[in-house]
């Protein structure tokens, strides 16, 4: 597993004839952002490409990328993987199988990423720990000498402005701005996309927000503020993962908290953990107690059990990073 310089990365792409680019399951604007940037920088050059993800496309995403062609089952015939915004390949779920043997039908792979947590699983890696991912996938498209177009632009800054929290993350840096006065200058409109991703919800959200936060609960003297989604708020409301995108954000804004998370049942006895914290815990390693991980900020990981066991295992765990 050898470290690669993002030039070296896009001098391969170019000599490539057949592309099949990954992001995470569950993916946010970050994870699409980089792949359709990449896709379409690849368009650019005449080089076939395919985009790949286990799961449905968030419908808070839909107004971006309803129309874009995303596949399951990856096809044979490519002459490259790249995986982007994953920090392990177990992030990229039923395709995880798929990506790690084509190391051993000697098909090249890369990986572009921005997690603290990333395992350098690829045969070539790129990993720079910033705001978001698609910072670096900014940097590999100039690299490969496309033009930044207005659609490759407007999938950059949808990612940017997802990961960073709208720039409000303390891994923000002047490089950010750099990039996204960059983006802006190629047509991307922040102000449509400040209204999509934050602003604009439809009234089923609103309702399902109303009835989470309602239920929001304290611990280790109020440092710590969780909400729980369950399958019936979910289908009480006819809502699906997207609609909850933000939702670990509200309980952060608590002054007393340090830490919030979002736990969120994906099914009986399994709990998709979301984890920020405001100044100074490392969630990253609250996370990776259970084999998850992220960023010092904001991180995520899988829990296993009844709803109060999982609470008490995850009440636990922060308290020893307070």
């Amino acid at each position: 597993m050898a470290n690669a310089t993002l030039q070296e990365i896009a001098e391969r792409l170019k000599r490539a004839k057949n592309v099949a680019i990954f992001s995470h399951m569950r993916p946010d604007g970050d994870a699409f952002g980089s792949a359709f940037a990449l896709s379409r920088a690849l368009d650019l050059l005449g080089i076939k490409n395919t985009v790949y993800n286990e799961s449905d496309k968030p419908s808070n995403l839909l107004f971006l990328i309803e129309k874009e062609k995303v596949e399951r089952s990856v096809a044979p015939g490519h002459d490259l993987y790249i995986a982007l915004d994953s920090a392990d390949d177990t992030r990229l779920g039923t395709l995880c199988d798929d990506f790690q043997s084509a190391a051993r039908k000697r098909i090249d792979t890369f990986n572009v990423d921005h997690h603290i947590s990333n395992t350098r699983f690829a045969k070539y890696n790129f990993v720079k720990e910033c705001s978001a991912n698609c910072m670096n996938v900014y940097t590999l498209i100039c690299h490969l000498g496309v033009e930044i177009n207005v659609e490759i632009a407007t999938f950059l800054l949808t990612g940017i402005l997802t990961d960073s929290g709208n720039f409000s993350h303390d891994d923000v840096t002047e490089e950010i701005f750099f990039i996204t006065a960059n983006l802006l200058k190629a047509g991307a409109d922040i102000r449509k996309l400040n209204y999509e991703l934050f602003k604009k919800q439809s009234k089923a959200r609103a309702a399902l927000y109303a009835d989470v936060m309602k239920g929001m609960r304290y611990a280790l003297d109020d440092k710590f503020a969780f909400i729980v989604i369950t399958q019936e708020l979910m289908k009480k409301h006819g809502a699906d993962v997207g609609m909850t995108e933000g939702f670990v954000d509200f309980p952060l804004n608590v002054e007393t908290t340090e830490v919030s998370a979002s736990i969120m049942e994906m099914k009986p006895r399994q709990y998709k953990i979301s984890l920020r914290s405001k100044t100074y815990a490392d969630v990253n390693k609250v996370a990776g107690v259970y084999g998850g991980g992220g960023h010092v900020r904001a991180a995520g990981c899988m829990l296993f059990g009844e709803l109060e066991e999982v609470i008490d295992k995850l009440r636990y765990t922060v308290s020893q990073y307070l």
